[in-house]
């Protein structure tokens, strides 16, 4: 059950996200600031009073008019918050050092078995190490993001439940904010890639949007009026485990279920095809599955086809059900996205209502360090929490924004 956890004072909340949309967008005026986070220009003019007095931020040249009054603009004294965001795989960690305005200032990769014994353990080692290397840095680090393929209760909390990782109700919250000392925020992957969107892609001009990933696994995240809605458990967005009337042993998932849309198009289903076809011998994967379409296997090509028809079907019955403005699409799978099209554009407009197929769906550019950018958007998203989720790990965020902006202006 969800628990009431304080948040930052409003004052404390108003000055972090001052600071925080200046560190994202750059420059701004008064009056585009108080409309960004949708408070009264008095608020944002006391806010922006106390700033300046603390020397946190500095008053540039007015910006160029179009008549009236020029707006004075406002920015950042130094730049240096940033965060730690993690991506959890089956294999590996994916971890990347980002800047306010989500510049990667440093990325690295590390092998990880995450059902061995010390997993925790060494998941701390590995990050106590990353922190270690960042020297003087430390002192301006805003907190530590964790993005898992699974569900997790809520971003403070972090309880999490990743039958592909082998977890179940696992603290790992909890257990990274001792060994690492620092907030920490924990949230499904697919959830924290719609923060990013939100906070530095397409979300910036949509309120209401979907975030879909294909590839090893298949999600979705769902943003409703600015916010990624949860669900009461944090569990929603399973996209890939809605049935697909498919059944059989074939179409067995990892959840334990039958027909799951994972287990007919996500990556492992694909390749358990190919090799039932002989179209990949044993040992083969889906990257070679992927090389052979781009070689134009037709065999492969139909097989990517298939996918994209079921995927469409699947995509409009979401489509009607949320009525987003917009969809995009993630995932190690959009690499190949154009072999999915001729499947999946004739299914989706088949089976979307007639007022709806024109709404745009977007793959957008793809690679591993996504996932840990979604991360750390967690934590670089916290001053715009106004609705409490991200509860007493976000005020701490918010607080030592204020504080490391003041130690890397004044240092």
């Amino acid at each position: 059950m969800s628990r009431q956890v304080p948040v930052s004072r409003p004052g404390d909340l108003n000055r972090a996200a001052v600071l925080a949309l200046l560190g994202v967008n750059g420059p701004m005026g008064r009056t585009e600031i108080a409309e960004r986070l949708g408070t009264s220009p008095a608020t944002i003019t006391q806010t922006t009073k106390d700033l300046l007095r603390q020397d946190l931020i500095e008053e540039l040249a007015p910006a160029p008019s179009r008549g009236g009054r020029p707006a004075q603009l406002l920015g950042l004294v130094g730049s240096a918050p940033h965060a730690l965001g993690v991506k959890i795989t089956p294999d590996h960690l994916a971890v990347v050092d980002t800047g306010l305005d989500g510049t990667v200032l440093y990325e690295c990769a590390r092998s990880y078995d995450p059902t061995s014994a010390d997993a925790l353990g060494t998941l701390t080692d590995v990050l106590l190490g990353v922190i270690d290397g960042l020297g003087s840095a430390r002192d301006t680090l805003l907190g530590v993001g964790f993005a898992v393929p699974g569900g997790v209760d809520e971003q403070a909390e972090g309880i999490v439940n990743a039958h592909i990782l082998g977890w179940h109700d696992l603290p790992l919250g909890r257990r990274m904010r001792v060994g690492l000392g620092l907030p920490v925020l924990v949230e499904n992957d697919v959830n924290a890639l719609a923060v990013a969107e939100r906070l530095y892609g397409r979300g910036q001009r949509h309120r209401d949007f979907l975030v879909i990933t294909i590839g090893v696994g298949v999600g979705a995240a769902i943003v409703a009026g600015g916010t990624v809605f949860r669900g009461a458990h944090g569990d929603a967005g399973e996209f890939g485990h809605t049935p697909t009337g498919l059944a059989g042993p074939r179409y067995a998932c990892v959840c334990g279920n039958e027909g799951c849309l994972e287990a007919v198009i996500g990556d492992r289903a694909l390749v358990a095809r190919a090799l039932e076809s002989g179209l990949l011998d044993p040992g083969q994967g889906i990257s070679d599955l992927r090389t052979a379409a781009d070689e134009g296997d037709a065999a492969a090509l139909g097989l990517f086809r298939e996918a994209g028809e079921v995927f469409g079907r699947a995509v409009a019955t979401l489509i009607s059900i949320i009525d987003p403005e917009t969809v995009v699409l993630f995932g190690e799978g959009t690499t190949v996205w154009r072999y999915w099209l001729p499947g999946f554009e004739p299914s989706l407009a088949a089976h979307l209502y007639p007022s709806r197929r024109g709404i745009t769906i977007e793959a957008g550019r793809w690679d591993d360090r996504n996932w840990a950018q979604g991360a750390a958007a967690l934590v670089l998203a916290t001053p715009f929490d106004t609705a409490g989720t991200t509860g007493e790990q976000g005020a701490l965020v918010r607080a030592r924004l204020v504080g490391a902006h003041a130690t890397a202006a004044h240092g």
